[in-house]
């Protein structure tokens, strides 16, 4: 089992090198004051449970985490009060749902945290996720992101049982 670290400061740690990693446009928050839609990344430690990847932009990562490609309909429930909130949907939802089919690249491939999930508090935020950064490493939403290479790298060492952490720093 390997804690993955990243650092306020948008350092992800990898095998002693240190990665840019882009974190939430609201800053970095304790994960008791993280809440929907505040665009801030909660400090804290997440299981990594699965990847989500776009087979029509590249291979599937290399990983010994459960993986899946992206279709169409898949999207993410971000609707507080609503049953399905902080959890997979198929589109489309009758609730606020974002599509997991993004045009932009920063979803080509996604690794779902284990943020608020088991069960979600309501408004407590969601899809805190590690995805692909924006080539001029841009703010996320709450979520951290790398280089699209690096994620790839940094997957071939993941493993189920292994966690995130973004930590002060």
């Amino acid at each position: 089992m390997t804690d993955w670290t990243v650092t306020t400061a948008g350092e992800f740690v990898f095998e002693n090198t240190r990665l840019r990693a882009a974190l939430g446009k609201g800053g970095v928050i304790a994960e008791s004051d993280k809440r929907e839609g505040d665009g801030a990344t909660p400090i804290g430690r997440w299981p990594v449970r699965r990847v989500l990847y776009r087979s029509d932009r590249g291979p599937a990562p290399e990983t010994a985490l459960p993986v899946r490609p992206i279709t169409e309909d898949d999207g993410w429930c971000d609707a507080p009060g609503d049953a399905a909130y902080n959890r997979p949907v198929r589109l489309p939802y009758p609730a606020s749902a974002e599509s997991l089919m993004r045009e932009d690249g920063l979803y080509d491939i996604i690794v779902i945290l284990g943020h608020n999930d088991d069960p979600p508090v309501d408004s407590a935020g969601s899809a805190i996720f590690l995805h692909c950064a924006r080539p001029d490493y841009g703010p996320t939403l709450g979520c951290v992101a790398l280089a699209k290479d690096a994620l790839r790298e940094v997957l071939k060492a993941m493993n189920p049982g292994d966690t995130l952490g973004v930590t002060p720093g």
